[in-house]
């Protein structure tokens, strides 16, 4: 009964924060939050997205209804999403006795590459919560249902295909099971039944029973390096975002004493797993890996109980100090931690341009014009502005080739642009719509901060200067 008082306490805290979170913070932190928004909001125009490679099918299933709401409504669905998978989590830690297990939902919000997007509209979290319900079934021998279950990891993120091996490993190999590995073999392809809904799902909806090979998105490449390729040590070295600075002691502590423990073993092999696995993606730059560090949110829930594990041993271990010195030390790891999980959110500067677009957005709206398209730099701006995400191009970045298809347009045509990821990811900056006819409606210089860090801390952080534009395409006879 005290456990679950301690958990809801928590679980009640972070969401407090979560809301919090989604009020200071209104767009994504990548590019990645604003589409798959766009994706499950569009999907009743576009059925397709439903079955899309990048919409991801699971993701874009679920976000499809809180999508119509808004976007607002879909960032607080992520932190619904983000509280049942810690409470899930917290369950686990009780189902393997593990001592202090309310402590795994701070252990689990606490975790910067979490902590960054347990309000945004990425798959990541939606990864966990199946992972972490997966993991339950396992341990109480649902075996069948578990399999069941990690079949639908590959329609949340690529990495679920991967799970599924090993699944398929673990239930080959697990000795609580009486029957013979070859009596087990065929009770694996349940692993196969999310891909199998996949495909059907792609049929109906498409015609293409090869849809899912031709939906490929170009920058995930089985081989090369679109993204370029890190060395062996690159998460490794970002450890700290992916645990927490202070949380690695009793992280490393856990991983170690726990992966010696045969029923907290899954826990920690599911971890190196797939630690190993992103290491070879980055090393190489496979499937368009580009080497971020919230990928691991994805078993966020495995990294909170080993932490747990380690804690556990190291609070042992100092028992012999004064407890209100413990106390103390325990609230100043929190404390510090969620300080520098902010700061971390804080420091991500291109999320700040979501205030710029919006006050542009506003411009707009007291200057409006008919638009009958839209064509924009950022997801963002397409949210504001409401619009059918297949209004824009395909930019190319043959320069020449793109403004003829500026021409091209229809009078009416709305261009929102910006001087950052507009010239560096789509080729043109502002000069190359006013040679494509555009005039310029309205532009303004921004110097954007954070809320914790006024200046850059170690090249983190710190004012960030933007420029958006808004061009408009007028009619022959103007």
């Amino acid at each position: 009964m005290k456990n679950r008082l301690q958990a809801t306490l928590w679980l009640t805290g972070c969401a407090a924060l979560g809301v919090a979170l989604a009020r200071l913070f209104p767009d994504s932190c990548w590019q990645d939050g604003g589409y798959h928004f766009l994706f499950a909001r569009w999907a009743w125009v576009h059925p397709q997205l439903f079955v899309g490679v990048w919409a991801r099918p699971l993701f874009t299933t679920l976000y499809s209804f809180p999508a119509l709401i808004g976007y607002p409504a879909a960032k607080l669905f992520t932190l619904a999403v983000t509280l049942l998978t810690a409470w899930q989590t917290w369950r686990f830690a009780e189902d393997l006795k593990l001592e202090r297990a309310p402590l795994t939902i701070p252990f689990f919000f606490l975790q910067p590459s979490l902590f960054i997007i347990c309000t945004d509209t990425m798959t990541e979290p939606t990864f966990a919560l199946v992972l972490i319900i997966a993991l339950r079934l396992h341990h109480h021998r649902l075996v069948a249902a578990s399999m069941m279950v990690t079949s639908l990891l590959i329609l949340a993120r690529p990495e679920g295909f991967f799970v599924a091996l090993l699944w398929g490993v673990w239930v080959l190999f697990d000795p609580r099971d009486p029957r013979s590995w070859r009596q087990r073999l065929p009770s694996t392809l349940l692993l196969a039944g999310g891909s199998l809904l996949w495909w059907v799902a792609a049929l109906l909806i498409t015609g293409d029973p090869l849809f899912i090979l031709h939906n490929w998105p170009a920058s995930w490449p089985v081989t090369g390096t679109i993204y370029g390729a890190g060395a062996w040590w690159s998460y490794v070295i970002r450890l700290p975002e992916i645990v927490g600075p202070f949380l690695i002691p009793p992280f490393l502590v856990g991983l170690w004493r726990l992966s010696r423990r045969n029923e907290l073993r899954g826990v920690t092999t599911a971890f190196l797993f797939f630690f190993a696995l992103h290491t070879v993606l980055r090393r190489y730059g496979l499937l368009g890996s580009a080497g971020y560090p919230r990928y691991f949110a994805a078993i966020s829930p495995a990294i909170a109980i080993i932490t747990l594990g380690g804690w556990n041993h190291l609070a042992a271990k100092s028992i012999h100090l004064n407890r209100a010195l413990r106390t103390c030390a325990t609230t100043m790891v929190l404390l510090l931690s969620g300080v520098i999980c902010f700061g971390y959110f804080d420091g991500a500067e291109w999320i700040r341009d979501a205030k710029a677009a919006a006050e542009m957005q506003t411009w707009f709206a007291a200057n409006q014009r008919p638009v009958q398209r839209l064509i924009w730099s950022q997801a963002y701006m397409c949210i504001l502005f409401d619009r059918d995400p297949w209004e824009n191009l395909t930019f190319t970045r043959d320069r020449e080739r793109d403004l003829a298809a500026l021409r091209d347009l229809p009078d009416g045509t709305l261009v929102f642009w910006e001087s950052r990821f507009g010239p560096k990811w789509h080729g043109l900056n502002a000069a190359d719509f006013e040679e494509a006819g555009y005039e310029l409606l309205h532009s303004r210089d921004f110097i954007l901060k954070g809320y914790l860090l006024p200046r850059s801390l170690f090249g983190y952080g710190g004012p960030r200067h933007q420029e958006m534009y808004l061009f408009y395409k007028p009619g022959s006879g103007r």
